[in-house]
């Protein structure tokens, strides 16, 4: 008996100093490239209804360790901080994942819902490297992805599907034939694979006639040689 009141009175102090939690936020790793990779070291921030606040350790360097710490997720999986997500399962609610966070400090398992806004893409662009491109010679199209986090990154064929009015798409790349005099420019669009909404359309002219071969340098000698003077008319 006296050892069980004893017991008592010393677990009293440990569940006075408990703090009730009232809100837990999450944030991701901004220079983990989420844009486009489906995984991220994410931080936790737990305040409490004291005002006092722990932050886990890791991404938000707090005191905080991750192994008393559960984060499941119907969308992806979380270990040790680093959180790995399906982007096609959290499109529908534009790419916000749900966190059920369990803290081993918080008595009775109790789970916290915690929302965390990964990035999405807003718009897409070409940013073509040359004016206009040449027959028989590959045009890249380069396209860019426009972030919600303001970012921009290139963006290939697993994420856009590219169409061209004219010549030939071998994979991102533009090709007309040398022979095909006719065409003087060719209507190009890009459609995000995730949502058709977004696109981009651009007109790249064809390089009319042909290249002054006089500045081609064919050997060493070519590099003193002189430009020839042109005629005067009389």
């Amino acid at each position: 008996m006296v050892k069980w009141m004893m017991l008592m009175l010393c677990s009293l102090p440990a569940l006075a100093q408990q703090k009730e939690v009232a809100r837990i936020t999450a944030v991701f790793d901004s220079a983990a490239v989420a844009e486009l990779y489906s995984s991220t070291p994410i931080g936790l921030e737990i305040r409490y209804t004291d005002s006092s606040v722990r932050r886990t350790s890791g991404l938000l360097k707090g005191d905080y360790s991750w192994s008393r710490i559960k984060v499941e997720s119907p969308d992806g999986e979380c270990r040790n901080g680093v959180l790995r997500f399906s982007r096609n399962n959290i499109r529908p609610d534009n790419y916000r994942i749900r966190l059920l966070v369990s803290l081993q400090d918080e008595p009775g398992n109790k789970q916290h819902e915690v929302d965390l806004q990964l990035p999405f893409l807003t718009a897409i662009r070409f940013r073509h490297y040359t004016d206009s491109l040449k027959r028989g010679i590959h045009f890249y199209l380069n396209v860019e992805g426009i972030y919600n986090t303001g970012k921009i990154y290139p963006l290939d064929t697993t994420r856009v599907r590219l169409y061209a009015s004219e010549g030939r798409i071998i994979g991102q790349d533009l090709l007309i034939p040398q022979e095909d005099s006719v065409t003087k420019a060719i209507s190009v669009s890009a459609v995000y694979r995730g949502n058709r909404e977004i696109n981009a359309a651009s007109v790249i002219p064809v390089k009319q006639g042909a290249d002054d071969e006089s500045l081609i340098i064919e050997n060493e000698k070519d590099l003193y040689r002189k430009p020839a003077k042109k005629k005067r008319k009389e």
